[in-house]
């Protein structure tokens, strides 16, 4: 993560979401602190990763989730040059056969 945005408040928040345990903790807690648009945002950029993973096109994609494709290409830059989180997670989730 950028240094800029690192600060006590973010950092914990990264432990709280490391402390949860479940899906359903993780729903509860994203329903607390999110509003429906941020985790509807979410959840296509994390399906958009997903896509791109498996080799699907912008265009698939944005049909697919209704994102813009500059949002496709910050999803794909961040998928190849980023912090490795979206691979993470994505190898994470294959691997237990979700």
């Amino acid at each position: 993560m950028k240094g800029d945005i690192k600060n006590s408040n973010t950092e914990y928040l990264f432990r709280a979401l490391a402390a949860v345990n479940t899906a359903e903790e993780v729903e509860a807690l994203l329903d607390d602190l999110c509003t429906i648009g941020e985790v509807q945002e979410m959840s296509n950029r994390i399906a958009a990763a997903k896509m791109l993973a498996s080799g699907s096109t912008y265009n698939e994609i944005c049909e697919a989730t209704g994102l813009s494709t500059a949002t496709v290409t910050r999803v794909n830059r961040a998928l190849k040059y980023g912090s490795g989180g979206y691979k993470l997670i994505l190898d994470r989730i294959e691997r237990r056969g979700e």
